[in-house]
């Protein structure tokens, strides 16, 4: 990659699939956003740009991309498929590319020590990497497995469908209290509905929600 092609990368800004940091201060916490684009569509995390998008570039940025590299084997499971690029600003100073693919082994978690087996699994929401919800925990290993789906569509499949007909979005609590369900049951209900391509889940900071299959994410 060209600076050239830096440049109109960066001007584009943070998104669903394109991350900046300036350095690897907190490797465990960068880790995330590299687990998230695993979880998601794939992305790339730009290593010595500020926030605001400039490529001011970092010193040794070789010894910043160990350091980031050393915490993907040691944070990351199961192990991500990436790749690193440099870009030299100047004898000093360079820019690291990580890139990242979307992970047909996902999803993928990061622990919080190389030591401990528990982890976190993140995935993007527009510019940000967010704590993956059970539902989507679910959603992204059944759908991998690619078996069809024991699906009926029953009474509590009717209630969802025509309460989306009329309103734009769904939450499991909502969902639970029009059905008249438990939370656990409306979960399931909504992740096999996603699952039966007739819904879609929306990963979201504040909580999913699930849309019809048709409508935008950016509702």
């Amino acid at each position: 990659m060209t600076l050239r092609d830096l440049e109109k990368l960066t001007a584009q800004g943070e998104s669903a699939t394109l991350e900046f940091k300036k350095k690897a201060n907190h490797p465990e916490k960068i880790a995330k956003e590299l687990v998230a684009f695993a979880n998601t569509k794939g992305g790339s995390l730009l290593l010595g740009v500020d926030d605001n998008g400039d490529l001011s570039g970092t010193r040794d940025i070789e010894g910043e991309a160990f350091i980031l590299e050393k915490a993907i084997q040691e944070l990351i499971r199961p192990k991500i498929n990436y790749s690193v690029e440099y870009v030299h600003l100047t004898e000093k100073k360079g820019i690291a590319i990580f890139r990242v693919q979307e992970s047909y082994k996902k999803p993928h978690f990061v622990r919080e020590h190389a030591n401990t087996r528990k982890g976190t699994a993140y995935v993007r929401f527009k510019d940000e990497s967010i704590q993956a919800s059970r539902e989507v925990r679910e959603i992204i290993q059944r759908r991998l497995k690619n078996k069809d789906i024991q699906f009926t569509y029953g009474e509590k499949e009717k209630v969802a469908v025509s309460h989306l007909d009329l309103h734009e979005k769904i939450t499991v609590s909502e969902f639970s209290q029009i059905a008249k369900t438990p939370k656990f049951i409306a979960s399931k209900t909504l992740i096999r509905l996603v699952l039966a391509n007739i819904l879609d889940v929306v990963p979201n900071p504040k909580g999913d929600y699930f849309i019809l299959k048709e409508e935008s994410y950016e509702n």
